[in-house]
């Protein structure tokens, strides 16, 4: 299997030690549609669960898609909506050892490099110990459910690196 190395970035010029796999959100896409000045009286938000208006529930997940030739995923940090007897039911459970079983909701993360992803179909894999759940999309044709089902290259990778590099220079 191929290792990842560093690569040098198109869009700062720079070298970087290492190609960025994991990347994330801290809130669901609604949590940015509210003005800054509602949020605190609208959101119960930590890491992992999100409530708004006490009538919409969100759970923080990972979306791992295989990195071709290599053991490594590309993780999409993202948040889904669940009804709110699935949310509690994964809140109860949360630090245990038993398994859930899969539940559906809805992808509540505007991911970067895709086209609209806000509202695909996904079933919720809660995994023990805390660890945050899998996020399967349904099989479609939408570019990241087909990335999710077939992997990515390398190139991709490095491609969406750049992307939504930040440069320090700015």
């Amino acid at each position: 299997m191929t290792k990842i190395k560093g690569y040098t970035c198109s869009c700062c010029g720079k070298y970087h030690e290492e190609l960025p796999t994991n990347y994330g959100n801290p809130a669901p896409v609604y949590y940015y549609d509210a003005a800054p000045e509602e949020r605190e009286d609208r959101f119960e938000l930590d890491d992992d669960l999100c409530i708004m208006d006490n009538e919409h529930f969100f759970i923080r997940g990972c979306i791992e898609i295989p990195i071709i030739g290599t053991d490594e995923h590309l993780i999409w940090g993202v948040w889904v909506s669940l009804s709110e007897a699935n949310f509690y039911n994964i809140k109860e459970h949360w630090d245990k050892q038993e398994l859930l079983e899969p539940m559906f909701g809805w992808l509540s993360t505007d991911l970067p490099c895709y086209p609209d992803t806000v509202n695909l179909k996904t079933m919720v894999h809660p995994r023990p110990d805390g660890i945050r759940p899998f996020i399967e999309l349904e099989p479609t044709d939408h570019p990241l459910s087909v990335e999710l089902r077939d992997g990515v290259t390398i190139e991709r990778v490095q491609e969406i690196a750049a992307q939504l590099c930040v440069n320090d220079d700015n």
